[in-house]
Parts: C-alpha cells; structure tokens; sequence
C-alpha cells in the first residue's frame, strides 16, 4: 500500500534527506587514491551522528556498516573494508539517515582521481536519465513513465539497465511501495498523486545488465565485470510537481562542479 505524506512529513523527511546529502559532501572531500572505504565508512557514521539522526543502514537487514559502498564492478550493497582507492576506480556510495522517525536516502557514484572516459561518460548519462526520471515524478502520471525515461536514455547509449534492483517509496520505513523500476512502459504501473515520495535510483552497468548476487547476502556485481554506476535522489510530489529532498549541491561544492540541474525541483520548506 502506497502512503501519500502530508506536507508537514514532507518537511521532516526533507532534514533527514539533507542530513544524507551532507555526510555524501563531506565524503567527497575525502575520497581520494590511498583511502580505504571503512575510514569513509567511520566518517560518515560520527557525521550522520552528531547531526542528531541515526545512520539509516546500520543494523537494517542485519547490514553491518553505515554507508554502502560499491567499488567498479559492484552494483549495489557492498559492504565498506580495507580495500584501498586506487586512481581510475569509481566508488557507488549509498547513504541513509534516520531523524524524527523518517528516512533520508541517496547515492552517488565518485570518480577516484583520473577515470577512463568511457566510465566517466557511463556515469554522466546515468545521472542524465536519473533527472529524466524524476521529472516524470508529477501529480497523474505513472510510475512507469519514470522507468521508461530512465531505460531510453540508458539504452539507447548501450548501457545496462539492472532488472532485479529497483527504486522504492520511502519514509518512515526505508523501502515502502511503490516500487520504482529503472525499466517499463509508459502508463503503467501505480498512478503518482500529490504526496509521494520516492526513491528514485538507476543502477547501470557498462556492459550487460546482467547482475550476479554474491554469498554473503548483500555484494552485487556485474556478470561480465564491467563497472556499474548508481545515482539516487529523493522526490516528493508537492501541489503536482516533483521536489528534491535531496541534493548534490553539498558533493558539487566540495569538488569545484557547476550545475543547474536541479533548479527546477529545489523544494522549499
């Protein structure tokens, strides 16, 4: 069952949503070759903490850290180690965070040093269809119409679209319906109505869209081994129109990036 939120857990979920974008800027500043993905983890948990929020994964599922976090050919939900950045690597980085009984969740993926372009081109259409996505996110569409925004853009560049990993409703539980597919037909699926939030979230991958998932209940990579991307926004339908609860204003600062990308959805409470 979908649940629509009023204006006022729109407010709430935008402090944790931005809590979530803030601990992703911060980590932007750190990300760099020679730095192993627990020390970001570590960051980003006392960050998320003394914002007075809870980090959103820890424990969730029984998963054992705050950040997922997913190097090169991992797709989603790796589990931060000792492994070390390595200049050309790509880093998918997913965040939550937990304040006043409401969830916050984003992700981004991070060039470490200098990336080959056709990953650095991979990474820039995926967040390209992301956009596509949510503008579809409006009072009496579907949610197919995002899926299908987010599969053409991604497709028609030869990429991968991840059929068995999806976006969701979010809010005072991390996954609530609907599900947000990044594939579909036009018309189909739940009718979008004022006060839905969601996650919206392409995961591509550089070759097949085939994913493998791995033994330990959470690393997913790509079946040929080629690197995924994922980039993940928040979105609320305020008076009909898609608003980001979250934002990458926080990353772009912390790397010199201009963008207006998001000035059509910035929501203000």
């Amino acid at each position: 069952m979908i649940q629509l939120k009023t204006k006022e857990e729109i407010k709430l979920m935008y402090e944790s949503a931005q809590i979530v974008s803030k601990t992703l800027g911060i980590l932007a500043k750190e990300i760099s070759p020679g730095v192993s993905l627990i020390h970001l983890d570590k960051i980003a948990e006392e960050f998320i903490r003394d914002q007075g929020a809870e980090p959103g994964f820890l424990g969730l599922y029984d998963f054992p850290n705050t950040l997922c976090m997913s190097p090169n050919d991992q797709v989603v939900h790796g589990i931060p180690n000792n492994y070390i950045l390595k200049d050309g690597d790509i880093i998918s980085i997913d965040c939550g965070a937990l304040k006043n009984g409401y969830y916050g969740d984003q992700a981004y993926t991070f060039a470490v040093g200098e990336v080959d372009s056709s990953i650095q081109k991979m990474m820039d259409i995926t967040k390209q269809s992301l956009y596509a996505g949510i503008k579809k996110c409006k009072k009496g569409n579907c949610i197919g119409d995002i899926s299908f925004a987010i599969q053409l853009i991604c497709e028609n560049a030869g990429y991968g679209v991840v059929r068995e990993l999806v976006g969701h409703g979010l809010g005072k539980s991390m996954h609530e319906d609907p599900q947000v597919p990044n594939y579909g037909r036009k018309g189909s699926g739940a009718r979008i109505d004022e006060g839905l939030v969601v996650a919206i979230e392409p995961m591509i991958n550089l070759g097949t869209h085939k994913v493998k998932f791995h033994k330990d209940g959470w690393t997913v990579t790509t079946q040929d081994h080629k690197p995924s991307c994922h980039f993940e926004h928040d979105v609320a339908v305020v008076d009909g129109m898609p608003k980001l609860l979250t934002t990458y204003k926080f990353i772009y600062d912390a790397l010199g990036i201009s963008s207006n990308e998001e000035e059509e959805f910035i929501f203000n409470p």
